[in-house]
């Protein structure tokens, strides 16, 4: 049975290779874009977003800014927000672009956020954004391309199920399948926002408290 299961899932990764790596391109060049972003800024700007950086960890080592518990509800909250946008946009055929915006934007984030750190802080820039960003993001942003992916081949199963009206197969156990496959994205990601509210803030505290005693 799992020989079954693990053949069909590389005979669609395989049959799709070409969409799973323009959506991860898409988000490689987000993140490209974002770091770009961060060099385009001026010393006062850089130093005004530092400050309240700044403020931000010290209030980390001194307290925590939110307990463990709300942060999980509300990342939660977000990652459930993000994957059904992503989901109902594969149903809208239309909303294709819109997808490429969102994981677009992912990636300008991310490398935002990278950028940013490492540019104020060099060295200790990467340790804290090792420890603050990337913990619950390997496991999010290959959800996030998964999930965009799939989308993007819904729509495609949908266009080609209204522009050639000769292909016979049936549409409901395609859509089982990619609701199917959200709810485990859903699971998987959940798993992610767990390590973002129990792991990643305990292991940024530790990374603050060796740059800042180092300082």
């Amino acid at each position: 049975m799992y020989t079954t299961k693990g053949s069909k899932v590389h005979l669609h990764v395989k049959e799709y290779a070409s969409i799973y790596m323009f959506v991860s391109l898409l988000f490689l060049i987000g993140i490209v874009f974002g770091a770009v972003i961060v060099n385009s800024m001026n010393f006062i700007q850089k130093q005004d977003l530092f400050f309240y950086l700044d403020r931000f960890f010290g209030q980390v080592l001194v307290d925590p800014v939110t307990s463990s518990g709300s942060l999980l509800k509300s990342s939660l909250l977000y990652h459930l927000q993000y994957l059904l946008v992503l989901f109902v946009l594969g149903m809208s055929i239309i909303g294709m672009p819109i997808i490429w915006v969102l994981i677009f934007m992912k990636g300008v984030v991310v490398g935002f956020s990278v950028g940013f750190l490492v540019n104020q802080m060099g060295w200790y820039g990467l340790l804290t954004a090792a420890a603050s960003i990337a913990p619950q993001n390997m496991i999010i942003i290959p959800v996030y391309i998964i999930a965009g992916s799939v989308s993007m081949v819904f729509s495609f199963a949908l266009i080609g199920k209204l522009v050639a009206k000769r292909i016979q197969q049936p549409l409901l156990p395609v859509f089982v399948r990619y609701a199917t496959l959200f709810a485990i994205l859903l699971a998987v990601v959940s798993v992610g926002a767990v390590v973002e509210s129990y792991v990643a803030p305990n292991v940024l505290k530790s990374v603050l408290q060796l740059v800042y005693n180092s300082n």
